[in-house]
């Protein structure tokens, strides 16, 4: 089923294929032609709405309504009463031998014994009658329960109805039972499926807007699975609850879904409602442990039978499944709680291997009926075996539970942060906070209470003003020196980098200087990598190149031996300082394939934040734009506005490469903002660099030197000092062009040391470079330019090299050598063409005009074509992944894999990913 917009119903979102097969019977009535057709669909997905719309369309018919009704079953005619009476009056048009029949149908007078076949005859003809002046549209809704006398009488018409102008359009319910005989025996029947992943999320967007945090979201679509009734209660409900409330989203008590579904249970045996409450409470359950929980309250599973027949339930594998969830909720919540903690502790008992302990932990804590302190240590260890797995939801569940258990305030609070650590991990920031709420008045103890500002403070600095959340950090480690080294050494890292966000370099280091009193010869490599990357960062921001370089190059070594995603980004970070601009990225690519594959979506958007500055130092801007996006949308869904404001800056900068003047500004700004409002150097500095960028794609020299002088001179506000130091060749290049030869020089000093210490060739190259825009004379600048493109070749940026072509040929060409121009300025066309770099290919081609040359027009590159998501997905696609990884490397669903595609093969004109494979290859 395509996804179709909401329109102005949102419960239609998702139904565009629907309305349009409706809507096309109404067209074709309107033309003289009759139709019928039988929507059947479970409670919830949306019949009555599609009738009312299919109505709304029919504003020029006459409509008769009906609807069945559970109690009016047994009652002859009672739904044909409903439907005929307002035009009961035209009777006496039909042929008198139908008259009667109907009369009686319709409690008009006579017997209603009367004979069946004239009185199907006599509606038929009237509805014929009544389409001799307009057309009319017949609505049965509920026809599941209309008595079978009418629901006779109205198919006899369907069946018989061709050239007259009639709609005949029932809503009933989905019979699920092998054996169940079709309700509507020759009407076309039209089956509304669960809506897809897309026109779910329209929903709930045109519900709640951006209201509701992405994992209170993410679990209304999971638990409604489609159902857009469901979702709209579950909104209403989640949005009630307010954000950070923690457990399951449920359906409120009144819910008119429950009691369809609960109906549906109800009509079923005893035993078989009892077994459904095992499989109810454990959406995991397999036949075997069923059979032992079974025999446990004394039954047998072969009281499912009926079940079965009912189609409620069936098998995966060997997993019992329930058809739907919301069947689940409906038993679950309907059950008294005595009942649920009797199942639950037969599921625990039942729950006998090894693998099974997290789930018979929580089995058993969801039976207690009272606080129990070793069932809650029971949890804790089960939730510490869901976390290493990376299942952060269940563990962070588990420690909710186990507090809940305990019998100490002090003990509560502990579970509580430990909940409340996980849930940020998930990505559930909103439930983080409340978490933490409930745990500080609790927290007595000073380790506790340590832990507790910990978290607080690193909540605060993914989301918060990055000076309160060093303060607070700050504070934490203080109180946890004395008791827990190791968390207060993680605390001082925490602070350390909200300096760094704010690009306060004298705070970091001393920051550093108390990190470093703590330090042991014994350190385990975790808290080795910490203390090396703070002595690495201060040398560095000092300028000690060599004693930098040697303590990143210890970070790298224990990061790759780690092999852990937090540990992976910071040696991405360490070895792009030390000089290995591709280890960088290879380490940061590492670090997001191991957030993915581990469950951690909060860790996600810093991984990609480190994989998207390897990519930005070493000019590899395709692939950051879709990496910079991703980051951006997980980092805004997780509560890590911080880390989407730097994302956002990244976007900017990429954005003035791509010459893209309006979205850059747009992005600068709102980043800008951002960075001010929370105290971000970092992302305060990658805004200035953007615009400056676009400044010089734009030929304003004087405008980006303004821009990057307060980048280039040390101590210079809360700027960023890796920024600093990369925007040197930038700063050289716009303050010479713009005569302002003495400030570029000043500037060249540092980052001439900083390349040289990295010896990496593309820094080499740009200092080359910047010596040959400051050369006195020709051969002293050719012997520059000449040493800078030997040194591009050896590196990987081939945008950069791309620009010191174009600068070489620029200063060929003022030389009077438009041959040799030419030959430089054309090979940098061509790179600028693929990378996209609008800006840059029109000064480059004003270059080629100037030389004398005419220069055929510019290729449109793949990357230009596609949207970032399009693009990413391309790449994966690309990369030989299924639909399937690359939802799971997204966290999509595979249905919008699908759908991107479909649009990404017809945007590219091709048809295959063969031939995308060929395109992007």
């Amino acid at each position: 089923m395509r996804a179709g917009s909401c329109r102005s119903r949102p419960g239609l979102c998702g139904r565009s294929d629907e309305q349009a097969e409706l809507g096309a019977l109404i067209a074709a009535a309107r033309a003289g032609r009759s139709g019928s057709t039988l929507l059947l669909g479970d409670p919830g997905l949306g019949k009555t709405a599609l009738l009312d719309a299919t109505t709304a369309i029919a504003a020029d018919f006459l409509v008769l309504r009906t609807s069945g009704v559970e109690s009016e079953t047994a009652i002859p005619f009672g739904g044909l009463h409903r439907l005929l009476r307002p035009v009961a009056h035209r009777r006496s048009t039909l042929p008198p031998s139908q008259v009667a029949p109907l009369e009686a149908a319709l409690g008009l007078g006579g017997a209603v014994d009367a004979d069946r076949f004239l009185l199907c005859a006599a509606v038929l003809s009237l509805l014929c009658e009544l389409a001799r002046d307009v057309p009319v549209l017949c609505r049965v809704d509920d026809a599941h329960w209309l008595d079978q006398p009418s629901l006779d009488a109205l198919a006899f018409a369907a069946r018989r109805l061709d050239a007259e102008g009639v709609v005949l359009l029932f809503a009933a319910r989905e019979q699920h039972g092998e054996h169940d005989a079709p309700l509507l025996p020759g009407i076309p029947a039209l089956r509304l499926s669960p809506l897809d992943a897309v026109a779910s999320g329209e929903l709930v967007a045109a519900l709640a807007g951006d209201q509701l945090p992405e994992p209170v979201r993410d679990r209304v679509l999971r638990t409604a699975a489609g159902n857009p009734q469901a979702l709209v209660e579950l909104v209403e409900t989640a949005a009630a609850r307010g954000a950070g409330a923690t457990g399951p989203v449920t359906l409120p008590a009144g819910s008119a879904l429950l009691r369809a579904h609960r109906a549906l249970v109800a009509r079923l045996p005893a035993a078989t409602q009892r077994l459904l409450l095992l499989v109810a409470a454990d959406d995991e359950v397999d036949v075997d442990t069923l059979v032992r929980a079974a025999a446990t309250e004394g039954l047998d599973v072969s009281a499912l039978e009926p079940a079965e027949r009912a189609g409620l339930l069936h098998m995966r594998g060997d997993v019992v499944r329930l058809r739907s969830p919301l069947i689940g909720s409906a038993i679950y919540q309907g059950a008294p709680l005595a009942r649920r903690r009797a199942v639950h502790a037969a599921l625990a008992r039942a729950l006998t291997d090894d693998v099974h302990r997290v789930r018979r932990a929580w089995h058993r804590a969801m039976a207690a009926s009272g606080p129990d302190d070793g069932l809650a240590d029971e949890l804790c260890r089960a939730a510490a075996v869901a976390r290493r797995r990376g299942d952060y939801p269940a563990s962070c569940l588990a420690f909710e539970r186990a507090a809940q258990l305990r019998t100490s305030g002090d003990a509560k609070a502990r579970d509580l942060i430990a909940g409340a650590g996980d849930a940020r991990l998930a990505g559930d920031t909103d439930r983080a906070r409340a978490l933490l709420r409930a745990a500080l008045p609790l927290a007595t103890s000073a380790p506790t209470r340590g832990r507790a500002e910990l978290l607080r403070g690193d909540l605060e600095l993914r989301d918060g003003d990055a000076l309160e959340a060093r303060r607070t950090l700050l504070e934490a480690a203080e109180t946890l020196a004395p008791h827990d080294r190791r968390l207060a050494v993680r605390a001082l890292m925490r602070a350390g980098q909200a300096s760094s966000f704010a690009g306060d370099l004298a705070a970091y280091a001393g920051i550093a200087r108390r990190a470093a009193r703590l330090r042991r010869p014994d350190d385990p490599p975790r808290l080795t990598l910490i203390f090396d990357y703070f002595a690495g960062t201060v040398a560095a921001s000092r300028g000690d190149h060599r004693t930098a370089r040697a303590a990143f190059g210890r970070v790298v070594r224990v990061g790759r031996e780690l092999d852990e995603s937090s540990a992976l980004t910071w040696a991405s970070v360490a070895a792009l300082l030390y000089g290995d601009a591709m280890g960088a990225r290879t380490l940061a690519a590492r670090a997001v394939a191991m957030a993915r594959a581990r469950g951690g979506i909060a860790s996600l958007p810093q991984a990609l934040a480190a994989l998207v500055y390897a990519e930005l130092c070493t000019a590899q801007y395709l692939s950051a734009l879709p990496n910079a996006v991703e980051g951006l949308r997980l980092a805004e869904q997780t509560g890590q506005r911080n880390c989407a404001t730097e994302h956002l800056a990244a976007l900017a900068l990429l954005a003035a490469v791509a010459g893209d003047e309006q979205t850059c500004r747009s992005r600068a700004r709102a980043a800008g903002t951002r960075a001010t409002a929370h105290g971000l150097g970092l992302a305060a500095s990658l805004t200035v660099w953007a615009e400056a960028f676009l400044d010089q794609s734009r030929g304003d020299s004087s405008a980006a030197a303004l821009r990057l002088r307060t980048l280039a001179r040390p101590g210079a506000g809360p700027t960023h000092f890796v920024v600093r130091v990369l925007t040197v060749p930038h700063f050289v290049e716009a303050a010479v062009r713009s005569g302002n030869a003495a400030a570029a020089r000043r500037a060249l000093v540092g980052f001439d040391a900083f390349a040289r210490a990295s010896g990496y060739g593309e820094w080499l190259a740009l200092s080359a470079r910047s010596h040959a825009l400051l050369a006195d004379g020709e051969d002293a600048a050719r012997e520059y330019f000449r040493e800078a493109l030997r040194l591009h070749a050896t590196g990987h940026s081939d945008f950069e090299r791309a620009r010191t072509e174009l600068l070489y040929g620029n200063a060929l060409r003022r030389r009077r050598r438009p041959a040799r121009a030419r030959e430089h300025l054309h090979s940098a066309l061509e790179t600028f063409e693929r990378f996209g770099a609008r800006l840059w290919c029109d000064q480059t081609r004003a270059e080629l005009r100037a030389t004398g040359e005419a220069v055929p027009p510019v290729a449109q590159p793949v990357a230009k074509q596609l949207t970032p998501q399009q693009l990413q997905i391309a790449r994966f696609v690309a990369e030989g992944k299924t639909n399937r990884e690359v939802a799971a490397q997204l966290f999509v669903s595979p249905r919008t894999v699908d759908h991107h595609l479909r649009n990404i093969f017809t945007r590219l004109g091709i048809r295959s990913r063969l031939e995308l494979v060929r395109m992007l290859g």
